[in-house]
């Protein structure tokens, strides 16, 4: 929304929410989330065509289109838990929506959706519409989080669906000249409302597989003596195939894979497809595979245990340039390692303590429900401490463990870092960002996923 305030100066763009907090960090100095460039675009705009605002009613009643972005979190209970999307957020906002409109608009999902979720929609803003027409348009967001700002000033595609009637056409046309405002019109692409909102899972679904078949390559590679990253790079400089998402990890994480790919799943299931179903699930049983090894790797190169033994873990979030820890692999490590009774000492340079411990005490998917939903004031998990500076962290520490790829963990003073751990000192790189050989000359015993394994490490094979 505040890309579109800024590059539609004749717009006026209202953001809504019912939690007041909320919008008061929208409207303060300090904005709510940490995005690169997203700081310049909100205060160039706010006040002048962008507002943040908890009069919900009084901006959806004026505006002419309605972008829904609530969430569409896991379901924990009931018909399809742990797959299906718990669509109650969006049927009050439809519902809401309906009452208070009087004169016709369009309604745009933007929240991630399961296909069939437009119809629903549909059905309750007609029964409720007192004569008012609605159409709805799918516009799913394909930004990554990190470089959200710069893929939507030049996104590879803007993705509209819409119904294939006269009116349906028409709120596709108004959304596309919203758009147009900056984005090249072949760039603009137009669908059938079911396209557009499969083509928002099957994307995610995609980038996933492709993240789990290089990280299952990875431990084969571990298996065999091949380097995981020559072999991705060679597989990269095939044209059909590309680079991208090709870097071997110890997991993917974020709010969008793992859920959108559940909800595949469930909609396969839903529709008599079980081999289409289980196809899918694998991509996440990888995802999860992957993680346990990477605990398991640990402990078995540390005597089998690391019971009262100080990790130091560097970088919570699930990938750098966000303090986004949503499904992040950094908790089932720590949570695999606490199982075992380490003590953790974790630094992340966007990370809050108060956001650590609660991931650390959350249930699956509890995440993604409202905040008061979930335990109020988390219980401190006592082993684990949460510090500001990385030489903290790995201060007599038994082993470093890296789980995000921040740029400042490449630029670290190992030799310092090694002088002040226990001996033999490890280095456990879940992310392939350190010179390996340059950390073995200073002395460490050094993992990187899907590299040759230091003697050290054949000897003490890990057993899933």
């Amino acid at each position: 929304m505040a890309v579109i305030a800024l590059k539609c100066p004749k717009i006026e763009v209202a953001v809504v929410d019912i939690s007041v907090s909320r919008i008061n960090a929208w409207n303060s100095d300090q904005l709510p989330i940490y995005e690169p460039g997203l700081d310049g675009v909100v205060k160039e705009c706010r006040g002048r065509n962008l507002f943040f605002s908890t009069d919900v009613e009084k901006h959806v009643f004026e505006a002419d289109i309605v972008f829904v972005s609530v969430n569409t979190p896991t379901k924990t209970r009931g018909l399809g838990a742990g797959k299906a999307a718990d669509l109650t957020y969006w049927e009050s906002a439809a519902r809401m929506i309906a009452d208070v409109s009087k004169s016709d608009k369009i309604v745009v999902e933007k929240s991630t959706v399961p296909v069939k979720t437009a119809e629903a929609i549909e059905k309750i803003l007609t029964h409720n519409s007192k004569g008012i027409k609605f159409q709805i348009l799918s516009n799913p967001e394909f930004l990554a989080e990190g470089t959200a700002i710069k893929d939507l000033f030049n996104p590879d595609r803007v993705l509209i669906g819409g119904r294939e009637t006269p009116e349906g056409q028409k709120a596709i046309g108004m959304l596309k000249s919203v758009y147009a405002h900056w984005v090249p019109e072949e760039r603009i692409l137009t669908t059938n409302l079911w396209s557009a909102e499969l083509s928002k899972l099957a994307a995610n679904a995609f980038l996933a597989q492709r993240i789990s078949s290089v990280n299952a390559i990875s431990a084969l590679c571990e298996a065999t003596g091949a380097d995981v990253s020559q072999v991705a790079y060679s597989v990269g400089t095939d044209s059909r195939i590309g680079p991208k998402f090709l870097n071997a990890s110890v997991g993917f994480g974020g709010s969008c894979f793992q859920k959108d790919i559940l909800n595949l799943v469930y909609i396969c299931e839903c529709n008599g497809l079980p081999e289409v179903a289980e196809y899918w699930k694998q991509v996440i049983k990888i995802n999860d595979y992957q993680k346990n090894r990477f605990v398991n790797r640990v402990v078995a190169s540390m005597f089998n245990t690391v019971s009262n033994k100080k990790v130091a873990i560097l970088g919570f979030a699930f990938k750098k340039d966000t303090g986004d820890t949503r499904e992040t692999p950094a908790i089932d490590v720590c949570k695999g390692l606490l199982g075992d009774k380490a003590r953790l000492s974790i630094y992340d340079p966007q990370v809050s303590e108060d956001q650590i411990q609660r991931d650390l005490t959350l249930s699956k998917f509890e995440w993604d429900h409202p905040t008061h939903l979930q335990p109020m004031s988390p219980t401190t998990v006592k082993q684990v401490s949460v510090v500001w500076d990385a030489y903290e962290a790995t201060k007599e520490a038994h082993a470093v463990c890296i789980l995000t790829e921040w740029d400042e963990f490449k630029s670290l003073d190992y030799q310092r870092i090694y002088n002040n751990m226990m001996k033999p000192a490890f280095i456990f790189d879940g992310r392939n960002v350190l010179d390996a050989d340059k950390l073995r000359e200073i002395g460490f015993i050094v993992f990187s996923i899907g590299k040759p394994l230091d003697s050290w490490l054949k000897d003490m094979p890990a057993v899933a």
